[in-house]
C-alpha cells in the first residue's frame, strides 16, 4: 500500500503558499550570504538584482523535489523497499537539481551578466557554481524524504490496525454464529436422532462439528491460510450440514489440491453460511453449492431460491467483511455475480 502526497498536490502546484515560502527562502539565502548588502545602496541594488534568480532557483528545486517525491511515492514503498527507495530517490533528486542549477546559472550569468561568450564558456566555473544549490538540495531532500517516510508509516500502521479490526470482527461474528442457539439446537437435534439410528454417523458427526470449532480457533491471529485449509474446512462444514439438510444440500468441490494460493482465513464459512442461510435447502427444492478453481480465481456458486425473510442486517454483511479484508491485505478485489439464477463469488489466491 502506497502512501501519496494528496494533500501537498496544491501546494508545490504553485500555488501563493509555495511562491511566498520560496520568496522567503530566496530572502534568507540573500541574508547570509551577503549580510553587508543590507547596510548600502549599492548592496541593495545587487541585492535585488540577485533575488530573482534566488528565486527562481528555491522553487525549482523545491518543485523538483516534490515532483520526484510524487513519482516515487506511486512506484516504490517505503515500507517494501526502503534501501532501493531511499537510493533512487536521492540520484533522481540530485541529478535533478545539478542539471536544473547549471542551466539556470548559465543562462543567468549568460543573457543576465554577460560574463562571458559563448566561444568561451567557463564550464569549470559553472560547474563550481552548482554546489550551494546542490548543499541546498541535501537539507530538501532529507525534508522530503523524512516527510514521505513517516506519511507511508502512518497509513501502513493505520491499514495494520484496521486489518486487525476487519479480523476481529469476523473472529467475533463467525464465533457468534458457530455458537448461536439455533445452529447448537440444529446439530444436536441432528446429532440426538443419529447417536440411536447410526452411532457411527453420529461419531463422524461429532469430529465434524469439532473440528469446525477447532478451525475457527485456531486461525483467529492469522491474516491469510492456505488454501488447502479453507477447502478441509469447506469439506467439514458441507458435509455437517448434508447430514442435516440431507438431499435437500448438494455440493461439489472441484479443486487443484496442490495449488499454492492463500485466502483470508473464514473467507469460505462466509460464503457458504451465507448460501444456506438465505436461500431454501429442502429435497423438493435442493440448494446446490459448487466450489471450483479456475486459474488463480477460487469460485464459489450456489443456485438462488431465497427464503421469504431475509434479515436486513444479515444481508451484505460477510461479503462486505471479506471485500474489506482483501482491500487491506493486497490489490486484489473479489468479484461478485448475481444473475438472479445463481449467486457467484470470486475469490483471487493471494501470495505470501
Amino acid at each position: 500500500m502506497i502512501v501519496t502526497t494528496r494533500g501537498s498536490k496544491k501546494f508545490w502546484n504553485f500555488s501563493p503558499a509555495f511562491l511566498g515560502i520560496n520568496l522567503l527562502i530566496a530572502l534568507m539565502i540573500a541574508l547570509t550570504s551577503c549580510l553587508e548588502c543590507f547596510l548600502t545602496g549599492e548592496g541593495w541594488r545587487a541585492l535585488m538584482e540577485e533575488l530573482p534568480v534566488s528565486f527562481l532557483m528555491s522553487c525549482t528545486l523545491s518543485y523538483g523535489g516534490f515532483l520526484v517525491e510524487h513519482y516515487f511515492d506511486k512506484t516504490i514503498s517505503w515500507i517494501q523497499y526502503p534501501v532501493k527507495r531511499l537510493v533512487l530517490e536521492c540520484l533522481s533528486y540530485f541529478l535533478y537539481v545539478f542539471c536544473t542549477s547549471f542551466v539556470i546559472i548559465f543562462l543567468h550569468v549568460y543573457f543576465i551578466r554577460q560574463a562571458f561568450t559563448l566561444d568561451q564558456i567557463p564550464w569549470k566555473d559553472l560547474v563550481n557554481w552548482t554546489k550551494f544549490p546542490m548543499k541546498l538540495s541535501f537539507v530538501l531532500s532529507f525534508i522530503l524524504i523524512s516527510r514521505s517516510f513517516l506519511l507511508e508509516w502512518r497509513k501502513a500502521a493505520i491499514e495494520t490496525e484496521q486489518l486487525k479490526t476487519e479480523r476481529f470482527a469476523q473472529q467475533y461474528q463467525s464465533l457468534k454464529d458457530q455458537l448461536n442457539p439455533h445452529f447448537l439446537f440444529n446439530s444436536l437435534n441432528v446429532l440426538s436422532n443419529l447417536v440411536y439410528e447410526n452411532p457411527d454417523t453420529a461419531a463422524k458427526f461429532i469430529r465434524q462439528l469439532s473440528g469446525i470449532y477447532r478451525y475457527v480457533l485456531e486461525v483467529q491471529q492469522e491474516e491469510l491460510v492456505t488454501l488447502q485449509q479453507e477447502l478441509n474446512f469447506a469439506n467439514n462444514y458441507l458435509s455437517l450440514q448434508k447430514i442435516r439438510f440431507e438431499d435437500g444440500l448438494q455440493y461439489h468441490i472441484q479443486v487443484d489440491q496442490a495449488n499454492l494460493g492463500f485466502l483470508p482465513p473464514l473467507s469460505l464459512q462466509l460464503l457458504l453460511e451465507n448460501a444456506i442461510k438465505h436461500n431454501i435447502a429442502s429435497i423438493e427444492h435442493p440448494l446446490k453449492i459448487d466450489i471450483l478453481l479456475n486459474g488463480n480465481v477460487l469460485t464459489v456458486k450456489n443456485n438462488l431460491q431465497l427464503k421469504s425473510s431475509i434479515p436486513d442486517e444479515s444481508t451484505g454483511v460477510g461479503l462486505s467483511n471479506i471485500s474489506k479484508r482483501y482491500e487491506l491485505l493486497s490489490a486484489e478485489n473479489i468479484t461478485v455475480d448475481n444473475s438472479g439464477e445463481s449467486f457467484i463469488v470470486k475469490l483471487p489466491l493471494l501470495k505470501i
